[in-house]
């Protein structure tokens, strides 16, 4: 039986607050989440919007809310995200200092009913976070950079999802795992193939005259 492939749009092409908004409406029933680009500007060059846009994307769309947290000290803003209606809140391995922080991070976020993500940027290696990686809802690696749209997919990527997905095997966890950066109709499959779960995509699907059919064609 084919497994079923999510994919999660990113907010990250778009510049301007309510063309977000309209973006999740045009979404809802075509994408399965709205992957909520957040960046401080701090932790990544760029710098994006805030709880207070999550939280009106929240009010005017039905869909699932997948925040990625691209900030420096995640556990002062967690709680602002949470109440914003966040379904999924991803953290990034290394924007702790200590890294015993991100058990509690993934505790907060856990106990208030939303799912935990790790993020791991392209220079970590699934080595470094395979000690915090069980009690996760889901791990996002990231196929560019973090920081910008348009970059091209990484292909070095693929041997840490196929990394990942075989230690999630011979364990059993139950994370899933998401990738971020590059993927399109071309490459989707290589991904897939990996053992990605949940595949996001910016660019690809808001510069598509048929966003429809190209979110189709990334469910492989």
């Amino acid at each position: 039986m084919k497994k079923y492939i999510y994919v999660s749009v990113s907010t990250d092409p778009i510049k301007e607050y309510q063309k977000v908004t309209d973006y999740a409406q045009e979404m809802q029933g075509n994408a399965d989440f709205l992957h909520c680009d957040v960046m401080d500007g701090k932790f990544v060059a760029n710098k994006t919007y805030d709880a207070q846009l999550v939280y009106n994307i929240n009010q005017h769309s039905l869909i699932m809310l997948d925040v990625h947290l691209m900030c420096e000290e995640p556990m002062r803003i967690i709680d602002d995200y949470i109440k914003a209606g966040a379904n999924i809140i991803s953290i990034h391995y290394e924007a702790f200092k200590d890294k015993n922080d991100i058990i509690n991070a993934k505790e907060k976020i856990k106990n208030a009913n939303v799912l935990a993500g790790l993020a791991i940027n392209p220079s970590t290696s699934i080595n470094d976070v395979k000690v915090f990686i069980h009690d996760f809802d889901l791990i996002l690696i990231m196929s560019v950079v973090p920081g910008a749209s348009g970059q091209k997919f990484m292909p070095e990527a693929i041997n840490k999802i196929r990394e990942l997905n075989k230690l999630r095997e011979e364990n059993n966890y139950r994370f899933k795992i998401e990738v971020d950066g590059g993927i399109t109709a071309d490459n989707v499959l290589e991904v897939i193939e990996a053992g990605a779960d949940i595949v996001v995509s910016g660019s690809f699907v808001y510069k598509s005259h048929d966003k429809k059919l190209a979110i189709q064609s990334l469910r492989g």
